[in-house]
């Protein structure tokens, strides 16, 4: 559904840091029945089946009122566990999911920083927009605050622990490389950093991650790419998205 103005005016937060609320999500999730973040399937399809096998087992993390589950279903996938923090969006999607017949994708309430899954079970775990959130109020983006260091690194390594071997990690964001490329080439991790861009004039990125398959010599990705700036291009985004990625407080 595309909200009315009157409705979207209804769930924006008054500055981006009620994003970092749980309950401005759950507020927001007993209004709203569906939104998506930074474009819908259709502007990424061409590469996630790329990269999502039909036989996958497929974790959505930070699934709010999406449709991508429905989308990843209807296209073959139908080992899907999707989480979200938000009780009220968890129950909405279950009750959506079981009214469309979708009875074998998994929607559980959890949170992103404490999977509670056994290591190395999922072939992919995907997130869109969601490690977005813990970016909010991070003060620099090239040297973030120590809190949203640390929420980022907890978050990346429950992803790496719960991937099987060679399996992918694929982000959906606005974050750039430049900004990105510290926290996925941590010691820590296992995994290749490659990235695609999606959308009309402005760039969203996505990023694929494949654990084990990180270079011997550990060379970063070096691929250039030419990111269009934001404000010659905000019409074109939706209009949270343009918000979620400028700091409100400062506008």
């Amino acid at each position: 559904m595309d909200p009315s103005d009157g409705h979207k005016c209804d769930v924006l937060p008054a500055t981006a840091s009620a994003y970092l609320d749980p309950n401005y999500w759950e507020q927001r999730f007993a209004q709203e029945e569906h939104y998506e973040w930074f474009k819908d399937y259709s502007y990424f399809r061409h590469l996630i089946v790329e990269y999502i096998k039909p036989n996958s087992s497929v974790l959505e993390i930070g699934c709010g009122n999406s449709k991508l589950c429905e989308e990843l279903y209807r296209d073959g996938i139908t080992e899907l566990t999707c989480i979200d923090l938000s009780s009220v969006a968890v129950e909405k999607m279950k009750q959506r999911l079981l009214s469309k017949g979708y009875k074998e994708i998994k929607a559980l309430e959890a949170d992103m920083l404490d999977l509670p899954f056994e290591d190395e079970c999922f072939d992919v775990v995907i997130e869109k927009g969601t490690m977005d959130v813990l970016f909010v109020d991070s003060g620099d983006p090239w040297n973030p605050e120590p809190v949203t260091v640390s929420k980022v690194m907890t978050m990346l390594e429950g992803v790496h622990r719960v991937l099987k071997p060679h399996g992918i990690f694929i982000s959906i964001t606005f974050g750039q490389p430049h900004f990105r490329r510290r926290f996925f080439n941590a010691p820590s991790f296992t995994w290749s950093v490659e990235w695609r861009t999606f959308g009309d004039g402005f760039h969203y990125f996505f990023y694929i991650l494949r654990k084990g398959e990180r270079p011997s010599d550990n060379i970063e990705n070096t691929e250039k790419i030419d990111v269009p700036s934001i404000s010659l291009f905000h019409e074109e985004l939706d209009d949270e998205d343009y918000l979620f990625r400028t700091n409100l407080d400062e506008m």
